[in-house]
């Protein structure tokens, strides 16, 4: 299927399996609808089944948005907790479609207890309390993890293998449409490596797949250097930690701000692959941890420091691009509102990375050692994170890497079928019907706001400065100049009474704070100009009236 296809059938409002093998663009299509519906007004609930899998979408985790936290089964007592929390009562009301990305991590009575929780809020008996349901992943990626035994079978809840979200009992109430994404945009087509992920997804590893990844044994020039994954976490620690102190040089150290709630702060730093302490000298190998399509990297792009600027880092990657790279931003959102938001320098140490923190990234280079393998999947995760057999080279492999669950293998051929026949369905639809159920989508999930609920504009920018965030951080997210944002900062300045912003923190993003502070006091009035001609030229009239303001 296509992702034009696809989104046709999101847009008309049917519960959709959204799936395809890695590089085909899931997590792409998925924000290109999240951000369909927020144009249009549809609240959204934007989850994901780990914390990293959520950053990519800004959103929450499925725990934590559903409330159910780290239980695996609810009791009618728990659900009746669940319904006297207000900021869930709020959520529940206005939520009209729910996406939950890395499905393949989610247990199947996870799922189960999701479904009765949506259900209780909304009271009735539809699948997901009538909320649409986009659920999003690739069976053949990590399984479920339990948080006692790591990626193994949770025998607590009688399970003898893992239970996958495609075994749950709701699962086949949903009337789920199966989109399986067949366009490929990691790797090229032709080349050798999609034929080995081919080889694994079709459950037969050939002779020529294991020359090909024979030839992969050999060590590449050291032209680039390439990311070492590991299947633990204490190799990678360790590995990095020697490397970065082999270069004698002191580091420059960047401390991650963060701004919002307590929990979800740090909740937002476990699963965020931005550093809390961020540790870099001149020639250490780095990766990009967050996508600029602008500026031109991508989660997964490998480089070298070559020297700071300004306190900025300066990366060269292996493609030759020289950037210097500023912070940016990850952050939880909930009906259009920053929760809690974390700034750091969107880099890592690279020298080595886990198999499991390295899902969702494109490696220009990896040395993968799968010689200690334990789950099925893992070898299918690790070589899908490349681009080319060029670079790769494989350290080690054992048998568990190449396997996978029969049963994924039987669910994952049964999902292609589906999506062909639902491929067949949807051409043969008549467009204005497609149109017309669009169109009566929409006029269920709009959710209506009443003059008395609407907020004002200097509302909104109220709420961005009360989570702390700077001037341009408001002025990006409201879609307005850094002018009109400080426009709205003088208008709730004016208010003294018990609702008046504290507006002091802004003072740690203006440079020149001291010097223009002298400048006001010195000209005795309340003019911008006279300020201005006393400062140096590169001290704009936006920080002059910051400093006002904050005066």
């Amino acid at each position: 299927m296509l992702q034009k296809e696809a989104l046709e059938i999101l847009k008309m409002g049917k519960n959709v399996f959204l799936t395809g093998p890695a590089g085909s663009g899931k997590t792409y299509l998925l924000n290109q609808y999240i951000g369909f519906l927020k144009s249009k007004e549809v609240p959204v609930g934007v989850t994901a089944s780990t914390g990293i899998a959520a950053t990519h979408l800004n959103g929450l985790t499925i725990h934590s948005w559903s409330g159910l936290g780290v239980k695996n089964n609810l009791s009618d007592y728990d659900i009746e907790k669940l319904l006297k929390k207000t900021y869930l009562k709020k959520q529940f009301k206005s939520a009209r479609v729910l996406v939950i990305d890395e499905i393949s991590m989610l247990n199947s009575f996870q799922l189960d207890a999701v479904d009765k929780i949506c259900r209780a809020f909304k009271q009735t008996e539809k699948s997901f309390g009538g909320l649409q349901i986009v659920l999003c992943g690739d069976f053949f990626q990590l399984p479920p993890i339990n948080k006692n035994r790591g990626l193994n079978p949770p025998e607590a809840n009688g399970q003898k293998e893992i239970s996958f979200a495609y075994q749950s009992d709701i699962w086949t109430k949903m009337d789920l449409q199966i989109c399986y994404l067949d366009e490929q945009y990691r790797q090229n087509l032709e080349n050798d490596l999609l034929s080995i992920l081919n080889d694994i997804r079709q459950n037969k590893i050939s002779a020529k797949t294991r020359r090909f990844l024979e030839k992969c044994r050999a060590p590449k020039p050291d032209k680039i250097i390439p990311t070492k994954l590991y299947t633990h976490n204490r190799e990678v620690d360790a590995l990095n930690l020697r490397e970065l102190e082999k270069i004698g040089a002191s580091p420059k150290i960047y401390q991650a701000r963060a701004t919002g709630r307590k929990k979800l702060v740090e909740s937002l730093k476990k699963s965020c692959l931005a550093m809390e302490e961020l540790r870099l000298k001149k020639d250490a190998v780095v990766m990009f941890v967050k996508n600029n399509f602008e500026i031109g990297y991508v989660n997964g792009t490998l480089g070298i420091v070559i020297g700071f600027e300004k306190g900025l880092p300066i990366i060269k990657t292996y493609g030759g691009k020289k950037i210097i790279v500023n912070y940016e931003s990850w952050h939880i959102e909930e009906d259009g509102a920053i929760k809690a938001k974390i700034t750091q320098i969107p880099l890592r140490l690279a020298w080595a990375i886990t198999v499991h923190k390295s899902q969702g990234m494109s490696l220009d280079a990896a040395e993968i050692d799968l010689s200690k393998s334990f789950v099925e999947g893992m070898g299918y995760v690790a070589l899908s994170r490349v681009r080319s057999l060029e670079g790769l080279y494989l350290k080690g492999i054992n048998e568990m890497a190449l396997k996978v669950n029969e049963s994924i293998f039987s669910f994952d051929q049964a999902a292609r079928k589906k999506s062909a026949k639902t491929v067949r369905q949807l051409k043969i639809t008549p467009q204005k019907r497609k149109e017309d159920l669009q169109k009566e989508f929409l006029s269920r999930a709009i959710v209506k706001i009443s003059k008395e609920e609407k907020i004002s504009t200097y509302e909104l920018t109220k709420k961005l400065a009360v989570q702390e965030m700077t001037i341009g951080d408001m002025a990006r997210e409201r879609k307005m100049t850094v002018a009109t944002i400080i426009n709205h900062l003088e208008k709730l300045a004016e208010d003294k009474g018990s609702g008046r912003v504290d507006l002091k923190y802004l003072k740690q993003d203006i440079k020149d704070f001291e010097k223009i502070k002298k400048a006001w006091a010195k000209t005795k009035g309340d003019k911008l100009t006279p300020v201005k001609k006393i400062l140096p030229d590169n001290i704009s009239f936006e920080d002059i009236r910051v400093v006002k303001l904050l005066l």
